[in-house]
């Protein structure tokens, strides 16, 4: 492949991005600053929720960014990790729990015949 799917961080593309919004790149920074601080969660959790949230949303740019922040926060490896499958299991757990709307429309399909 000659040019990568996802650009790397920083540079001449993340200079085009302030100039083109500065003030809204700053409000995002101060919103990103607030809602990671601690309070009622801990830096460590939030991070946490983070590295799983990035890995449903498949943001390789945040499951780096904030598995390096998890660590940083004093995540261990293996909370990381857990973090990880809880939201493979969500994942999966919106698939199953979708596929009600599946069966329902089969159910209603007047060619549904309900065998296999």
């Amino acid at each position: 492949m000659d040019h990568p799917m996802y650009p790397p961080t920083g540079g001449e593309l993340a200079a085009r991005r302030r100039e083109l919004a500065p003030e809204t790149l700053k409000a995002f920074h101060a919103f990103s600053r607030q809602v990671f601080a601690d309070g009622a969660l801990d830096g460590k959790t939030k991070q946490l929720i983070a590295v799983a949230v990035a890995h449903v949303t498949q943001c390789p740019y945040c499951i780096r960014g904030h598995t390096e922040a998890a660590l940083k926060a004093g995540a261990s490896e293996a909370q990381i990790m857990e973090a990880i499958w809880v939201a493979a299991e969500m994942r999966a757990g919106g698939a199953y729990a979708h596929s009600l709307l599946a069966l329902d429309a089969m159910r209603q399909h007047p060619a549904a015949t309900g065998a296999a």
